[in-house]
């Protein structure tokens, strides 16, 4: 059979199986979950294969059915297997209509699990303990709100009673749980950095030196650190460029340390359902114009490494393979070689000073890659935003989606038309009891202004006021009279109007999406213009300020709005 016939095949098969999950065909079976952590390695409840077995002989003891099927790139047989911290959490939130408040789970398989789950297509899942099914908060009000809802979640190795003694039960187990991974944390960056304070290389040495698993010593490579010093000495002499080191090393036999290649998505999952990796065999590869650009620029080779606080110094733990005078002088000429491009009148790009960094407020600026336009920032030293860099396609994508949920759905105009008779009339109805109110405060006012211009000499003389205090109040008063002038004028315009005129905005904006989705980048670029008055990127999520005139439509969203959501604002998945 052709191979490609095989996978298309294998394809119906798979959609076959998903379609009778969907449809409730496994709704009274059970689904196992084994996870390989990284917290420690030499614990035996942490082997893949000791989980399985322990909770198959549970599930057949317990007389749980297992799921008998499997989908590619989730579970194979009923059985879920994955290897991923369940410490780490993404602490990045997403705050939507209706009080929702959205956060990412880390672990894919976990997430596909809980998702099932909630929507009933099995009856519950078994785990080896609590701390296989989750070590932090997030995770664990996930669990605790699927057991709510009569999903049937079980622990082999623990019981817990339906009871209040129960719940206490699953508290401790959860904070002692959460409580060793963050103790394990504590103590490797209390580690790293107290190593890093005594000058030890808490990191893997470049190329140069062997790393023999021990940051107490790092041993130059006698094959390759002499020829390093020759990069570094002809390089200093200011005749020699990056690319021709390069092709004069690789003539020397020069070559990078083995690495491994990247492993394929089948043999990731693959190493998922064991505990022993796929060997892949490591290579040598011959060095790049960016490897000897590395290497010239390491701080390492004259001996130095870097200490908690960024500085560089001496190093206790490798010796230098060149001087600092080498070092340096490598240094000078690399920056002599460096040539900035500069520009007398910008390129005219779309989106050009429009959008910022959201922490350190650096602008994000258009360039063009490989006939594509792209937008990068050098953010600030220290700035927490790692969203440097987005294509155009993103960004006016993102600004579509937005624009369209500014527009009213057809469920808000139609709340609109239901309640608009009776909120209006009690809206105009608190607008001439404001105006009611504001006139008997002027009047108030003005009789107090009237008194004051009449008794100014008495006032004077008596010395009850002084000059510059009866003109600060005078100043007052005519203020106040101003402030309740501008109140009347601006609720002068009845309530009916303004929903009129709004829900007008709103059909306008919906007949522009047609074109700006036709249109070319420099017109999007103006019609975001007229509606946005600041753009700005934390993370993968786009903040937002509309300009005066949109903002009521604005109010009805929250001032954020996240790249990888759908026009629902349900966050997607791949």
């Amino acid at each position: 059979m052709e191979p490609n016939q095989t996978q298309k095949n294998m394809t119906e098969i798979e959609n076959s199986i998903i379609a009778d999950i969907v449809s409730g065909k496994y709704k009274n079976f059970y689904l196992i979950y084994d996870r390989k952590s990284t917290d420690d390695t030499n614990n035996q409840k942490n082997s893949i294969k000791y989980q399985k077995s322990e909770n198959t002989r549970f599930a057949f003891r317990e007389k749980l059915p297992i799921a008998p099927i499997s989908v590619e790139g989730f579970f194979k047989e009923g059985i879920i297997s994955e290897r991923h911290s369940a410490f780490k959490e993404n602490s990045e939130m997403t705050f939507g209509n209706g009080d929702k408040v959205q956060y990412s789970v880390e672990r894919p398989k976990f997430y596909k699990l809980v998702e099932w789950l909630n929507n009933g297509y099995f009856k519950g899942a078994i785990f080896l303990c609590q701390d296989r099914a989750t070590r932090n908060k997030g995770d664990e009000t996930i669990i605790r709100k699927l057991i709510n809802a009569g999903v049937d979640i079980r622990y082999t190795l623990t019981t817990y009673d339906k009871t209040s003694s129960g719940e206490l039960h699953m508290d401790i187990d959860g904070m002692f749980a959460k409580h060793y991974s963050r103790v394990t944390s504590e103590k490797i960056s209390l580690t790293i950095r107290k190593s890093r304070a005594d000058g030890l290389c808490t990191h893997k040495a470049p190329v140069g030196y062997l790393n023999q698993g021990n940051m107490t010593f790092k041993p130059q490579d006698p094959e390759r650190a002499p020829i390093i010093l020759k990069m570094f000495k002809k390089y200093a002499e200011g005749s020699w460029s990056l690319a021709d080191i390069a092709r004069w090393a690789i003539e020397e036999g020069f070559t990078m340390p083995p690495v491994r290649r990247r492993r394929t998505e089948a043999e990731m999952l693959e190493d998922e359902e064991n505990d022993e990796s796929t060997q892949v065999e490591a290579v040598c590869r011959p060095p790049t114009y960016n490897n000897i650009h590395k290497i010239l620029t390491n701080p390492f080779y004259m001996g130095k490494i870097p200490g908690n606080d960024g500085q560089y110094f001496d190093s206790t733990s490798h010796e230098a393979i060149v001087t600092e005078e080498i070092f340096n002088n490598a240094q000078l000429e690399l920056k002599k070689n460096n040539k900035s491009a500069r520009y007398i009148k910008p390129l005219d790009h779309p989106f050009r000073n429009m959008i910022r960094c959201a922490e350190c407020k650096r602008t994000y600026t258009p360039y063009l890659k490989k006939g594509h336009i792209y937008f990068g920032s050098r953010c600030a030293r220290g700035c927490n935003n790692h969203f440097r860099s987005f294509n155009l396609t993103l960004i006016t994508r993102t600004l579509e989606s937005l624009i369209g949920n500014l527009t009213f759905t057809k469920e808000e105009l139609d709340d609109i038309d239901s309640s608009i008779s009776t909120e209006i009339a009690t809206l105009d109805k608190k607008r001439i009891d404001l105006i009611e109110s504001n006139e008997r405060k002027k009047k108030k006012v003005r009789e107090d202004l009237a008194y004051l211009n009449a008794n100014r000499l008495t006032l004077l003389r008596t010395g009850a006021y002084t000059p510059e205090k009866i003109k600060e109040e005078e100043d007052s008063m005519n203020l106040a009279l101003k402030s309740f002038r501008d109140q009347e004028e601006a609720s002068d315009i009845s309530m009916a109007q303004t929903v009129k005129e709004v829900i007008k905005l709103s059909e306008l904006i919906k007949d522009t999406l047609p074109h700006y989705s036709l249109c070319n980048s420099y017109e999007k670029e103006q019609i975001v213009k007229i509606i946005f008055s600041e753009l700005s990127f934390s993370g993968k999520t786009l903040n937002f300020k509309t300009k005066n005139g949109f903002q009521s439509l604005e109010n009805r969203l929250k001032n954020h709005f996240v790249t990888n959501c759908g026009p629902t604002g349900n966050r997607t998945r791949p």
